[in-house]
């Protein structure tokens, strides 16, 4: 195949793959047009086997671990872990919607980075529905919390979204080391988020609750939050001794997995399914094309665009392409694109993509996958989204969020090391 016609090919199959995750027609999986796509790349000559193969073998780990994730992620859902987070929300926010708001962004930053960013849009979402109904709250302002920070809190653990496990891989830094330097831009994109949050959603906070705070039961599941915290500390060990974290996070799948079974809390099909893994084969079949967008000239194109080194100014143009093409093909081919560019100039480069394509799709709908769940959960409450409200948010907040979250990296680089 000519380079020119397998340019065009491949990037024509890479927005037709984009555009089915979004409408998802017929209500599809992803998959069924990625897997296929991938195929006619490969059949075509746009990507050679060997290529292929080398992305499959550096995704295996990567699926692996997102697959125990989920399953984990899940698992605490079951054993009532998020009903006893919203119990907790609502008597302690005493009917309070800007008290309420605080613990929406306490409880949604925590969730995103232990948990990964799908349990704060499937699970934690539908939670904080039912507390801001059950306290006759506006839902708007901690709705919309839960779709940013599943984005933007995502940045703290290598485990807390699949852009991070890419990144993780590609900077060679250590699990403990990755989160000491992303500590400080966590922080810093957090509450900046939060400061615009109270001042664009300030009608709806200053609104008095519309019922009495009911006092809800609020036992915490002690087993999923001992083996949450088992796990966590596995991701550390595994870092520390040179093994892939995707075995911790299956253990801690497994062992949860097991006490679900015993209590006949779950069924091994339910399990199955909340792997996800048409979504994982998507992930990969998604690498696959992207890969051969790659070798077909967007590297090359890419490679003039990108600031060399790591200053400050570096960092920010590093950060600032990434944002804009997360928002143009979505943040993981996004990082898939970049890292391969960056990954050579050093750890710092790599986590200023990082924070890009993390903070940056909380511009548009289709800048992250999460965002696009988040949508059919709501979708699933009857609730539907201003398209021009959710973009003047984004205007306020991924800015603001990103020059000074870049900032604090390289304060952390300086400080800690890379």
């Amino acid at each position: 195949m000519s380079t020119s016609f397998a340019e065009v090919g491949s990037i024509g199959l890479l927005v037709t793959v984009l555009v089915c995750a979004v409408v998802r027609p017929r209500g599809w999986p992803e998959a069924v047009v990625a897997l296929p796509a991938a195929g006619l790349v490969l059949v075509a000559g746009a990507i050679s086997p060997d290529h292929a193969h080398e992305e499959a073998l550096r995704l295996g780990p990567v699926i692996g671990f997102l697959a125990g994730v989920l399953v984990l992620a899940r698992l605490c859902d079951d054993e009532g872990l998020f009903l006893a987070c919203g119990a907790w929300m609502a008597r302690t926010a005493a009917g309070r919607p800007r008290r309420l708001l605080v613990r929406t962004f306490a409880l949604a930053s925590v969730t995103t980075a232990v948990l990964s960013l799908d349990a704060t849009v499937v699970l934690l979402t539908p939670v904080v529905f039912a507390t801001t109904t059950r306290l006759g709250i506006r839902p708007k302002p901690h709705v919309y919390a839960c779709a940013h920070l599943s984005n933007t809190a995502s940045l703290l653990l290598p485990v807390s979204n699949l852009t991070n496990l890419l990144a993780f891989t590609a900077c060679g830094l250590s699990f403990t080391r990755f989160a000491a330097v992303m500590t400080l831009p966590w922080l810093v994109a957090i509450g900046i988020e939060y400061a615009v949050f109270r001042r664009f959603f300030a009608a709806d906070l200053d609104a008095r609750a519309q019922a009495r705070p009911v006092r809800a039961p609020s036992k915490m599941p002690v087993f999923a939050v001992a083996t949450v915290a088992s796990t966590l500390i596995g991701f550390v060990v595994a870092s520390a001794v040179g093994i892939d974290p995707a075995w911790a996070a299956m253990t801690g799948a497994l062992v949860l997995a097991a006490h679900a079974l015993a209590r006949r809390r779950t069924t091994v099909r339910v399990i199955v399914r909340s792997a996800s893994l048409p979504f994982l084969a998507f992930v990969l079949a998604l690498a696959i094309v992207v890969r051969a967008v790659v070798d077909n000239g967007l590297a090359a194109g890419l490679g003039h665009l990108i600031p060399h080194g790591t200053s400050l100014p570096a960092l920010l143009g590093v950060a600032a392409l990434a944002a804009v093409l997360a928002n143009l093909i979505n943040n993981l081919p996004a990082i898939l694109v970049l890292l391969p560019l960056t990954a050579p100039t050093g750890p710092g480069a790599v986590l200023a993509v990082l924070l890009g394509v993390n903070i940056g799709p909380n511009l548009t709908y289709v800048g992250s996958l999460a965002t696009l769940l988040w949508r059919r959960v709501l979708h699933a409450h009857d609730t539907d989204v201003d398209i021009g409200e959710f973009t003047r948010l984004g205007l306020l907040t991924t800015p603001a969020a990103l020059l000074p979250a870049v900032s604090a990296l390289w304060i952390s680089l300086q400080v800690i090391g890379g």
